[in-house]
């Protein structure tokens, strides 16, 4: 990470300040876990139906009026995408998302309901950083990445800086979702003095890896079909490895059956509709494979789930 791409805390405060108006301070809700009291981040209730507003809302607000009549071009399987259109929506910023093919119908369908043009792709084929190059060389649209933007990690990090508001003692653990990691990078930032644990799911570890070998490592092209699309991501970014490992986070996965538990139980304990990506810091505590201690934070990032699939896992049997 060079020194024009350093993300610092002053950098979250200041996004935390321009971004106040244009976002929904999440609630933050009392649950316990084999007998311990823990707190849930509840970024499933964020406008948009995930964090990402935060991070699209700082990175917008910031463009030059030419750049805003340029456009914006975005890359995302659905959380960001709908994130950046919102936020282009609002300021009346042509928007042009690639999404891919099999990306939910919930996160298409909400991405287009806020006005913005979708281009899709095959993400076993295809590029997604390429076609969004391409089509902002053709326009001339501003490239909105979904964590390789220091803009976009620290509009993330302020969801670190409520969790300290809300919390009644400092938290001594936070429990975070990681596809490209600026949502935990970013908290990383926020709450420099809490033990920071990121999950990602089975053959879906690539921070984790990066994170154990000292550099960045990308997924494996055997890499096995996840309910988890919001965090299938192929490769992290200097700039959010380079944040988690200065803070030496520990990084753990979660599996398929065990997200699917989560998810059930956020509805079942606070009737709570969390996406599998959005559950799976919670999968990676209930599973035990993360231990329950006292001031312990976990952040559920998402909820945009097809109603039929949340449905179906809801009628599971634990």
């Amino acid at each position: 990470m060079s020194e024009t791409e350093k993300v610092t805390r002053e950098d979250v405060i200041t996004a935390g300040k321009r971004i106040a108006g244009s976002i929904e301070r999440t609630p933050l809700i009392e649950s316990e876990v084999r007998g311990q009291r823990i707190w849930l981040k509840c970024e499933c209730l964020e406008t948009g139906g995930a964090f990402k507003l935060r991070g699209a809302s700082n990175r917008l607000l910031q463009l030059s009026e030419d750049e805003r009549q340029r456009g914006v071009v975005a890359f995302s399987s659905g959380n960001h995408a709908r994130g950046v259109a919102i936020a282009a929506r609002r300021l009346g910023i042509p928007a042009i998302i690639v999404m891919p093919k099999d990306a939910p119908a919930v996160k298409v369908e909400g991405t287009r309901a806020e006005g913005a043009e979708i281009v899709f792709f095959d993400r076993y084929r295809e590029s997604r950083e390429g076609i969004a190059a391409q089509i902002s060389g053709e326009t001339g649209g501003t490239v909105v990445p979904s964590f390789d933007d220091v803009h976009i990690v620290a509009g993330q990090g302020t969801a670190g800086l409520e969790i300290l508001e809300q919390m009644p003692t400092a938290p001594k653990r936070i429990i975070v979702p990681c596809g490209g990691g600026g949502l935990a990078s970013g908290i990383a930032l926020a709450c420099p003095e809490a033990e920071i644990v990121i999950v990602e799911p089975e053959g879906w570890d690539d921070m984790k890896n990066s994170l154990a070998q000292g550099k960045i490592v990308p997924v494996g092209v055997d890499a096995p079909a996840t309910l988890c699309d919001a965090l299938q991501t192929p490769h992290v970014s200097p700039i959010t490895f380079g944040i988690l490992q200065d803070r030496q986070v520990r990084a753990v996965t979660a599996s398929e059956g065990a997200v699917r538990d989560a998810v059930r139980w956020a509805w079942e304990k606070h009737q709570l509709v969390v996406e599998p990506g959005g559950a799976i810091a919670l999968a990676a505590l209930l599973s035990g494979e993360i231990a329950s201690v006292e001031g312990t934070v976990v952040v559920l990032s998402g909820g945009n789930i097809d109603p039929v699939l949340h449905a179906q896992i809801v009628a599971e049997q634990a």
